[in-house]
Protein backbone atom coordinates (compact mmCIF):
# COMPACT_ATOMS: atom_id res chain seq x y z
CA UNK A 1 0.00 0.00 0.00
CA UNK A 2 1.47 3.42 -0.83
CA UNK A 3 1.65 6.03 2.19
CA UNK A 4 -0.24 8.57 0.30
CA UNK A 5 -3.46 8.93 2.99
CA UNK A 6 -4.24 11.74 4.59
CA UNK A 7 -4.03 12.18 8.35
CA UNK A 8 -5.28 14.62 10.99
CA UNK A 9 -3.54 15.11 14.22
CA UNK A 10 -5.33 16.79 16.75
CA UNK A 11 -2.63 17.71 19.47
CA UNK A 12 -2.19 20.20 21.56
CA UNK A 13 1.69 19.83 22.73
CA UNK A 14 3.45 21.61 19.79
CA UNK A 15 6.39 19.74 20.12
CA UNK A 16 4.88 16.10 19.77
CA UNK A 17 2.38 17.53 16.49
CA UNK A 18 5.44 18.60 14.88
CA UNK A 19 7.16 15.36 15.33
CA UNK A 20 3.91 12.93 14.05
CA UNK A 21 3.71 15.79 11.53
CA UNK A 22 7.42 15.57 10.13
CA UNK A 23 7.59 12.07 10.46
CA UNK A 24 4.62 10.85 8.80
CA UNK A 25 4.66 13.57 6.19
CA UNK A 26 8.39 12.24 5.95
CA UNK A 27 7.02 8.90 5.22
CA UNK A 28 4.37 10.18 1.98
CA UNK A 29 1.22 10.97 4.32
CA UNK A 30 -0.72 14.50 3.81
CA UNK A 31 -0.88 16.11 7.00
CA UNK A 32 -3.39 18.45 8.40
CA UNK A 33 -2.66 19.88 12.26
CA UNK A 34 -5.11 21.17 14.85
CA UNK A 35 -4.60 21.75 18.54
CA UNK A 36 -7.80 21.49 19.87
CA UNK A 37 -11.60 20.88 18.84
CA UNK A 38 -12.42 24.11 17.02
CA UNK A 39 -9.50 23.94 14.81
CA UNK A 40 -10.03 20.24 13.97
CA UNK A 41 -13.62 21.20 13.16
CA UNK A 42 -12.28 23.88 10.31
CA UNK A 43 -9.62 21.39 9.34
CA UNK A 44 -12.44 18.95 8.73
CA UNK A 45 -14.74 21.79 6.72
CA UNK A 46 -11.91 21.72 4.45
CA UNK A 47 -11.36 18.24 3.93
CA UNK A 48 -12.01 15.06 5.67
CA UNK A 49 -9.20 12.78 6.30
CA UNK A 50 -8.56 9.16 6.31
CA UNK A 51 -7.13 8.90 9.69
CA UNK A 52 -7.24 11.17 13.08
CA UNK A 53 -4.51 10.77 15.63
CA UNK A 54 -6.25 12.40 18.41
CA UNK A 55 -4.92 13.00 21.70
CA UNK A 56 -7.15 12.07 24.60
CA UNK A 57 -5.83 14.71 27.05
CA UNK A 58 -6.79 17.94 25.02
CA UNK A 59 -7.32 21.06 26.73
CA UNK A 60 -10.34 22.16 26.53
CA UNK A 61 -12.78 20.08 24.71
CA UNK A 62 -11.46 16.37 25.38
CA UNK A 63 -10.70 13.99 23.03
CA UNK A 64 -13.62 11.68 23.90
CA UNK A 65 -15.69 13.93 23.30
CA UNK A 66 -13.99 14.81 19.91
CA UNK A 67 -13.76 11.30 18.96
CA UNK A 68 -18.01 10.56 19.67
CA UNK A 69 -18.06 13.78 17.29
CA UNK A 70 -15.92 12.03 14.65
CA UNK A 71 -17.38 8.74 14.59
CA UNK A 72 -21.14 10.19 14.34
CA UNK A 73 -20.16 12.69 11.67
CA UNK A 74 -17.78 10.56 9.32
CA UNK A 75 -16.45 7.59 8.43
CA UNK A 76 -12.72 7.87 9.59
CA UNK A 77 -9.97 5.69 11.42
CA UNK A 78 -9.82 7.31 14.41
CA UNK A 79 -6.33 6.27 16.51
CA UNK A 80 -6.64 7.37 20.43
CA UNK A 81 -2.94 8.85 21.56
CA UNK A 82 -2.94 9.41 25.35
CA UNK A 83 -0.11 9.85 28.08
CA UNK A 84 -2.44 7.96 30.54
CA UNK A 85 -1.57 4.31 31.52
CA UNK A 86 -4.95 3.66 33.17
CA UNK A 87 -6.50 0.81 31.31
CA UNK A 88 -9.66 2.72 32.60
CA UNK A 89 -8.82 5.82 29.65
CA UNK A 90 -8.50 3.01 26.57
CA UNK A 91 -11.05 1.09 27.37
CA UNK A 92 -13.25 4.44 27.17
CA UNK A 93 -11.62 5.55 23.89
CA UNK A 94 -12.38 2.03 22.33
CA UNK A 95 -16.00 2.54 23.76
CA UNK A 96 -16.44 5.51 22.23
CA UNK A 97 -15.25 4.66 18.53
CA UNK A 98 -11.60 4.84 18.20
CA UNK A 99 -10.14 1.56 16.25
CA UNK A 100 -6.83 1.76 18.10
CA UNK A 101 -4.97 3.58 20.80
CA UNK A 102 -1.11 4.43 21.02
CA UNK A 103 0.41 5.02 24.52
CA UNK A 104 2.86 8.26 25.00
CA UNK A 105 5.83 8.03 25.04
CA UNK A 106 5.62 5.91 21.25
CA UNK A 107 8.40 4.83 19.01
CA UNK A 108 7.31 6.80 16.18
CA UNK A 109 7.90 3.18 13.93
CA UNK A 110 4.46 1.81 16.15
CA UNK A 111 2.85 4.81 15.25
CA UNK A 112 3.47 4.64 11.70
CA UNK A 113 2.37 0.61 11.79
CA UNK A 114 -1.06 1.37 13.81
CA UNK A 115 -1.82 3.86 11.43
CA UNK A 116 -1.13 1.76 8.15
CA UNK A 117 -3.47 -0.78 10.05
CA UNK A 118 -6.28 1.73 10.45
CA UNK A 119 -5.78 2.77 6.94
CA UNK A 120 -6.23 -1.01 5.81
CA UNK A 121 -9.44 -1.54 7.45
CA UNK A 122 -10.31 2.22 6.00
CA UNK A 123 -9.36 1.92 2.16
CA UNK A 124 -11.34 -1.56 2.27
CA UNK A 125 -14.17 -0.62 3.30
CA UNK A 126 -13.88 2.34 0.31
CA UNK A 127 -13.24 0.05 -2.07
CA UNK A 128 -16.26 -1.96 -1.43
CA UNK A 129 -18.34 1.22 -1.70
CA UNK A 130 -17.05 2.27 -4.39
CA UNK A 131 -16.88 -1.50 -6.22
CA UNK A 132 -19.55 -2.28 -9.23
CA UNK A 133 -19.88 -5.87 -6.57
CA UNK A 134 -21.92 -3.60 -4.63
CA UNK A 135 -25.05 -4.26 -6.89
CA UNK A 136 -25.20 -7.56 -5.68
CA UNK A 137 -25.39 -6.66 -1.75
CA UNK A 138 -28.21 -8.51 -1.25
CA UNK A 139 -26.87 -11.43 -2.05
CA UNK A 140 -23.92 -11.34 0.00
CA UNK A 141 -26.05 -10.39 2.95
CA UNK A 142 -25.88 -13.10 5.72
CA UNK A 143 -28.79 -13.06 9.29
CA UNK A 144 -27.09 -11.76 12.53
CA UNK A 145 -30.41 -12.31 14.79
CA UNK A 146 -32.65 -9.58 13.38
CA UNK A 147 -29.95 -7.96 11.53
CA UNK A 148 -28.68 -8.53 8.41
CA UNK A 149 -24.65 -8.23 7.79
CA UNK A 150 -23.95 -6.73 4.15
CA UNK A 151 -20.96 -8.01 3.67
CA UNK A 152 -20.20 -6.25 -0.18
CA UNK A 153 -21.56 -2.99 1.84
CA UNK A 154 -19.41 -3.04 4.75
CA UNK A 155 -22.74 -2.72 6.45
CA UNK A 156 -25.14 -3.79 9.58
CA UNK A 157 -28.75 -3.08 8.58
CA UNK A 158 -31.70 -3.65 11.18
CA UNK A 159 -35.16 -4.83 10.36
CA UNK A 160 -36.01 -1.18 8.71
CA UNK A 161 -33.10 -1.55 6.72
CA UNK A 162 -31.54 1.40 8.36
CA UNK A 163 -28.16 1.49 9.20
CA UNK A 164 -26.19 0.59 12.41
CA UNK A 165 -23.13 2.12 12.90
CA UNK A 166 -20.50 -0.10 13.26
CA UNK A 167 -16.55 0.18 13.41
CA UNK A 168 -14.26 -1.55 11.15
CA UNK A 169 -13.33 -3.82 13.65
CA UNK A 170 -16.78 -4.28 14.36
CA UNK A 171 -17.29 -5.63 11.56
CA UNK A 172 -14.45 -7.38 11.14
CA UNK A 173 -15.61 -9.50 13.72
CA UNK A 174 -19.14 -10.27 12.86
CA UNK A 175 -18.26 -11.18 9.51
CA UNK A 176 -15.76 -13.63 11.62
CA UNK A 177 -18.14 -15.30 13.78
CA UNK A 178 -20.60 -15.80 10.53
CA UNK A 179 -17.95 -17.28 8.52
CA UNK A 180 -17.42 -19.84 11.49
CA UNK A 181 -20.94 -20.19 13.08
CA UNK A 182 -21.48 -22.57 16.68
CA UNK A 183 -17.62 -22.54 16.77
CA UNK A 184 -15.86 -21.68 19.96
CA UNK A 185 -13.01 -19.20 18.96
CA UNK A 186 -10.30 -17.76 21.32
CA UNK A 187 -9.54 -14.40 21.50
CA UNK A 188 -5.99 -15.21 19.77
CA UNK A 189 -8.19 -17.05 16.67
CA UNK A 190 -10.64 -13.69 16.64
CA UNK A 191 -7.34 -11.50 16.16
CA UNK A 192 -5.59 -13.90 13.53
CA UNK A 193 -8.95 -13.77 11.44
CA UNK A 194 -9.47 -10.17 11.64
CA UNK A 195 -5.95 -9.93 10.67
CA UNK A 196 -5.61 -7.36 13.34
CA UNK A 197 -2.21 -8.82 14.73
CA UNK A 198 -0.88 -5.90 15.80
CA UNK A 199 -3.40 -5.84 18.50
CA UNK A 200 -1.82 -6.88 21.52
CA UNK A 201 -3.60 -10.49 22.64
CA UNK A 202 -3.92 -9.68 26.01
CA UNK A 203 -4.93 -6.07 26.53
CA UNK A 204 -8.72 -7.31 26.29
CA UNK A 205 -9.41 -5.67 23.03
CA UNK A 206 -11.38 -8.48 21.67
CA UNK A 207 -13.63 -8.57 25.18
CA UNK A 208 -14.13 -4.59 24.53
CA UNK A 209 -15.37 -5.13 20.92
CA UNK A 210 -17.73 -7.70 21.83
CA UNK A 211 -19.30 -6.16 24.96
CA UNK A 212 -20.07 -2.92 22.44
CA UNK A 213 -21.33 -5.65 19.48
CA UNK A 214 -23.85 -7.05 22.25
CA UNK A 215 -25.05 -3.77 23.43
CA UNK A 216 -25.81 -3.19 19.29
CA UNK A 217 -27.55 -6.75 18.21
CA UNK A 218 -28.40 -8.29 21.34
CA UNK A 219 -32.13 -7.95 22.91
CA UNK A 220 -30.60 -8.40 26.60
CA UNK A 221 -26.78 -7.54 26.10
CA UNK A 222 -26.56 -9.25 29.85
CA UNK A 223 -28.09 -12.06 28.62
CA UNK A 224 -26.38 -12.56 25.48
CA UNK A 225 -27.85 -15.36 23.07
CA UNK A 226 -25.98 -14.76 19.60
CA UNK A 227 -23.03 -14.12 20.86
CA UNK A 228 -21.85 -16.52 23.61
CA UNK A 229 -19.07 -16.62 25.90
CA UNK A 230 -17.49 -19.49 26.32
CA UNK A 231 -15.58 -19.70 29.92
CA UNK A 232 -11.72 -20.04 29.69
CA UNK A 233 -11.76 -20.19 25.74
CA UNK A 234 -13.47 -17.45 23.77
CA UNK A 235 -16.79 -16.97 21.69
CA UNK A 236 -19.03 -18.83 19.89
CA UNK A 237 -21.40 -17.43 17.29
CA UNK A 238 -25.43 -18.67 17.38
CA UNK A 239 -27.06 -17.71 14.14
CA UNK A 240 -30.29 -19.70 15.61
CA UNK A 241 -30.38 -19.27 19.04
CA UNK A 242 -32.81 -21.41 21.16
Amino acid sequence: MTESASVLIVEDDPEVRGMMAEYLGGHGYEIDQADGGEAMRQCLARRVPDVVLLDLNLGGEDGLSLARHLRERHDVGIIMVTAASDVVDRIVGLEVGADDYLAKPFDPRELRARLKSVLRRVQARAADKGSPARESAEARRTRVGAFALDLAGRRLLDGDGREVVLTSMEFDLLRVFTEHPNQVLSRDRLLTLTRNREWEPFDRSIDIRIARLRRKIEADPDNPRLIKTVRGAGYMFLPAPD
